[in-house]
């Protein structure tokens, strides 16, 4: 009989390691990242951060996070059979370091090649954009040789503050250059008189001024200040992603997919700026 005890706790006690050993495995993979949340399936989720700069990443009237830049990046996800997030980069100053982390795959997100060529893994250009000038439609500017004097805002690190920074001579007409933490308040305070003029991204000012300004108040000048072109940045060396999500978008711009996507942001100057790869 106490035979019979002893090998019905031995039974026992087997089975609890066993469930130990596999619990721990478990743990152990979810940790290193080798587990997946689906059992189904071996999705690899798809983290893109990025910053809220419509058209090309923003949220809707439904809280959904939308953009020119967001829907070829789902698109990517789809083709890959890949989970999409969309990661919000709420201090952009931090987006290399994020990135470092592996706390986002990559950043795609108006993203400027120029300048960055070395800090990132980049993908092949895919957008051509523009550095432009907006006033106020009342205020007498109408060239670059009015700003004579002005004061100018300008959302700090970004490829508008580098812009400016690069260019002397456009540099020097202006009495006062101001850093600003977005475009939305620089606009407003270009409403208000705070300041005499602004510099952004093209599609960017379309956006803004048509949709959240409408129209009225502001424009922008025809001669740019400098040509820039967008690509996704990966971690340094992070050739194996960079490739796979290459060939995707290759594939997607050979098939019309990209030009279909972009035709529901026209209206912001997206379509005529693409870079057909």
């Amino acid at each position: 009989m106490n035979k019979k005890i002893i090998l019905v706790f031995a039974l026992i006690l087997a089975t609890f390691l066993m469930v130990g050993a596999v619990s721990a495995e478990g743990l152990f993979g979810f940790l290193d990242g080798s587990n997946t949340s689906d059992s189904t399936n071996d999705q690899k989720t798809f983290v893109v951060g990025f910053s809220e700069f419509p058209p090309f990443g923003y949220k809707d009237a439904n809280g959904e996070y939308i953009g020119f830049d967001l829907d070829l990046a789902k698109e990517v996800a789809k083709r890959n059979n890949w989970t999409f997030k969309a990661q919000p980069i709420i201090d952009w100053e931090s987006k290399e370091v994020e990135l470092n982390a592996n706390e986002i795959d990559c950043i795609w997100s108006e993203f400027t090649i120029d300048g960055r060529e070395d800090d990132y893994t980049w993908s092949d250009p895919y957008f051509n954009s523009s550095q432009v000038i907006v006033v106020k439609s009342n205020s007498g500017i109408d060239s670059i040789d009015d700003l004579n004097g002005k004061v100018l805002e300008v959302q700090s690190e970004s490829s508008a503050y580098n812009a400016i920074q690069n260019n002397k001579t456009l540099k020097d007409l202006f009495s006062e250059i101001n850093k600003i933490g977005d475009d939305d308040t620089a606009l407003m305070d270009l409403g208000s008189g705070v300041c005499d003029a602004v510099i952004m991204d093209y599609p960017s000012a379309n956006y803004r001024i048509t949709e959240r300004f409408h129209d009225a108040d502001f424009k922008i000048l025809d001669e740019h200040v400098t040509h820039e072109k967008y690509g996704v940045a990966f971690k340094k060396g992070n050739d194996e992603l960079k490739d796979q999500v290459q060939k995707t978008l290759d594939e997607m711009f050979k098939d019309g997919t990209v030009d279909r996507i972009a035709q529901n942001y026209t209206e912001y100057g997206i379509s005529e700026e693409l870079l057909h790869m």
